[in-house]
């Protein structure tokens, strides 16, 4: 059932792998991995791109036959790769080399003993809900969050919206976040959202800085759709898809947001729960 967690029977014969951006920090941890995959006897694929940064010889650019995709870098690389395998039956599995990490369950220390256990079929798959945003005839699909700024630092929008057609009103803000579970404990977490636990089909809604008391968070279900309409004079807004610019909306337009129904695969190791995963994260 889709939001619930799924015990991977096989073991891994190919993986792909995303790295972070930057070579220098990741070499070392990308010689483990492929120690670890040739005593396990998986093969690695890396796209054209991951072969160029790390100057390797040959490339595999067949990364979506996969069976599990591993990550080595933070959330960001992370979302990255969700993104890329959306769509597919690929799950996803991070091995922590960020500053947060919430969506990798792995750390560093543990890179081998953590790989030589996912690769012989020890892990567990969060089937993860994304968010659709549509502008025009444009749409795209984010694994964490649409959010709609103010494309002006430092001035405040006035944003109309309504839900499945329902006027909610307008609020005087710096923007507003909508966040699938994923994506609820980054950007929405920090401006005073709901954490959405994982196995929810559900979507939160909250303003950046609001200008007013009585601008709530809301959480919404699946099928919803939340509808934004810039009503600023002279100001345009910007909506960003995972921290990545989609679209300007100018004074008087619109974008709207809903759940997609597409889901991302998040590999995690059996023991590393979603509470768990929050204790060590914001309660330590």
């Amino acid at each position: 059932m889709p939001g619930l967690t799924q015990q991977s029977a096989e073991a891994v014969r190919c993986a792909a792998v995303m790295t972070h951006g930057k070579r220098d920090a990741i070499g070392p941890a990308l010689a483990q991995l492929e120690r670890v995959a040739k005593r396990a006897g998986v093969e690695l694929v890396l796209s054209d791109q991951e072969v160029q940064k790390h100057g390797l010889a040959g490339g595999s650019p067949q990364v979506a036959d996969a069976d599990l995709a591993v990550v080595l870098g933070g959330d960001g690389t992370m979302l990255r790769a969700l993104n890329r395998f959306l769509g597919t039956p690929v799950p996803v599995l991070g091995v922590n080399f960020g500053r947060v990490g919430f969506l990798a369950s792995i750390q560093p220390a543990e890179l081998e003993s953590g790989l030589t256990r996912a690769f012989a079929g020890e892990y567990r798959v969060f089937e993860l809900p994304t968010v659709e945003a549509i502008v025009g005839s444009r749409r795209a699909t984010a694994v964490n969050d649409v959010v709609i700024l103010s494309s002006t630092l430092g001035r405040m929008v006035q944003l109309g919206w309504a839900i499945d057609d329902e006027d909610l009103g307008v609020q005087h803000c710096d923007g507003v976040i909508c966040s699938t579970p994923s994506g609820s404990t980054a950007y929405n977490l920090s401006n005073g959202g709901p954490v959405l636990v994982w196995g929810l089909e559900a979507m939160a809604i909250t303003f950046a800085a609001p200008h007013s008391l009585d601008a709530r968070p809301l959480v919404v279900s699946r099928g919803s759709e939340v509808a934004v309409r810039n009503h600023t004079a002279d100001v345009s807004v910007t909506v960003l898809l995972d921290g990545h610019a989609f679209a300007e909306i100018a004074p008087g337009d619109g974008v709207r947001v809903r759940l997609d129904e597409r889901r991302s695969l998040l590999a995690t190791m059996p023991e590393i729960t979603f509470f768990r995963r929050y204790r060590d994260t914001f309660a330590a």
